[in-house]
């Protein structure tokens, strides 16, 4: 029998608005019930706004591809992401979005990322390196595999060349998500604006010093860049600075949308997967067989998805399970019509990998760990829209190729020299920021292989 991974209970009765608010505040993951597990479409009403939850892939392509012009971002989204972001690329509107990302999308093309797959293979060895010195202790792996995708974005992103500590940064990422990232209750009530938000009164502090060292790092690469062009490093800063259309502070939004959502949503991708690796002996055994046949002084390390088909197949039932990027929420523009269902300008109009990815009607043995179902052959089987840890459309991740690249490569390095147990006394508890995160961490002791 495979492991049914944990998950919010789904309630049978609906919660009611003050339940509602106190558990979209605790935890949005546990306002579902059983039946948006199973409808294709469901209709419902918050505060006066029709609310739309779509699972049906040929009307989530309707609403992320064929319509999208309709579709804007919606208002609670925006209130939760915008105090953080900005203007990047993942809370930017209109003519803003669109002129940032044709300027971005050629710093993410293959040519440009394919060599860092060789920085992503140092940096996680070295790191793996320093975790074996630590064998047979027991650490929390979601914090390790955010230390570890910071220490890689910071060499491709900076080169390693921060204005400050690292471990600021580090420190200064986390209580953002821990609080800024949070949903706050005024926003569920749709507050007025100049009403305070606990959450970002509590990481006002974080943001300002976060802000303050991202601008430092990019005044510190233009001084470099002015002076000596030809020894500035080549990495994704200094392509930024380089775009046509991006002003100075579109592209400091942009480097925190690269840090907040970037290595943010691999770290849990990752650390999810370990753990659902624990918990599955045969999974593990086949993708330790693959591990330790692969050539790990394959100089083309870009190419790894393709040549550890179990490896990529793990990272990816991970991110079904737990997808990085819960929900995409949209509001309708114009009135329009999914299946049969009336959408109204204004509506809310939800597309949640959280409940798509565990859908009933879509998935074999949704609520169980099969990562065969990502091998080659039956991957090709999964419809387009019913898989969406990157989204899809007009914005999906921009990063996405990056991402499969850094997942695959560092699930690879980490798996080849350790083992690793879950030592928790409960299950984890995944809730719902930014990001599925697991709830006080994950506790795994670590063993040489």
């Amino acid at each position: 029998m495979n492991f049914h991974p944990p998950a919010p209970p789904r309630h049978s009765k609906p919660l009611g608005p003050l339940g509602f608010v106190l558990t979209m505040a605790r935890n949005p993951l546990a306002i579902w019930g059983e039946g948006a597990f199973r409808e294709p479409i469901i209709k419902t009403e918050w505060l006066g706004v029709p609310t739309v939850i779509v699972s049906e892939p040929s009307a989530i392509r309707h609403v992320l591809v064929e319509n999208a012009k309709n579709y804007g971002m919606q208002p609670l989204r925006q209130r939760v992401l915008r105090p953080i972001l900005r203007d990047g690329l993942l809370t930017a509107e209109g003519e803003l979005w669109r002129r940032a990302r044709k300027s971005l999308a050629p710093i993410f093309a293959p040519r440009n990322v394919a060599p860092l797959g060789r920085v992503i293979l140092r940096r996680c060895q070295r790191f793996v390196e320093g975790l074996e010195a630590q064998a047979g202790q027991v650490v929390d792996i979601a914090e390790q595999m955010t230390l570890l995708t910071f220490d890689i974005l910071q060499a491709t992103l900076f080169s390693g060349d921060i204005a400050g500590d690292a471990k600021g940064l580090v420190a200064a990422t986390a209580g953002l998500l821990k609080t800024m990232g949070r949903v706050d209750p005024m926003d569920v009530l749709d507050a007025p604006p100049f009403l305070p938000r606990m959450t970002r009164v509590l990481g006002a502090r974080s943001l300002g010093y976060f802000r303050r060292l991202i601008a430092a790092t990019i005044e510190r690469r233009q001084v470099l860049m002015a002076k000596s062009p030809k020894t500035a490093p080549r990495d994704l800063l200094t392509l930024l600075l380089e775009a046509e259309g991006l002003s100075r502070g579109e592209v400091e939004d942009n480097i925190i949308t690269f840090i907040g959502a970037g290595h943010e949503t691999t770290a849990r991708a990752l650390g999810w997967a370990l753990y659902l690796l624990s918990q599955s002996p045969k999974a593990r055994a086949t993708l330790e067989a693959e591990i330790d046949a692969h050539d790990f002084d394959d100089p083309d390390p870009y190419g790894w998805p393709d040549k550890l088909p179990m490896t990529r197949a793990v990272f990816e039932e991970s991110m079904r399970l737990y997808p990085p990027a819960p929900s995409l929420n949209r509001a309708a523009l114009a009135d329009d019509e999914l299946l049969g269902v009336s959408i109204s300008k204004g509506a809310t109009v939800l597309v949640m990998p959280w409940i798509l990815h565990r859908h009933q009607k879509l998935w074999d043995r949704p609520d169980e760990f099969v990562p065969e179902r990502f091998l080659p052959g039956p991957r090709e089987a999964i419809d387009r829209y019913q898989y969406l840890p990157f989204g899809a459309g007009p914005r999906v991740c921009i990063g996405q190729y990056f991402a499969m690249q850094e997942g695959v490569i560092a699930l690879g390095a980490l798996c080849r020299g350790l083992r690793f147990e879950y030592a928790g006394e409960n299950p984890p508890r995944p809730v719902q920021k930014i990001t599925v995160q697991p709830e006080g961490g994950l506790r795994m002791r670590m063993a040489r292989r």
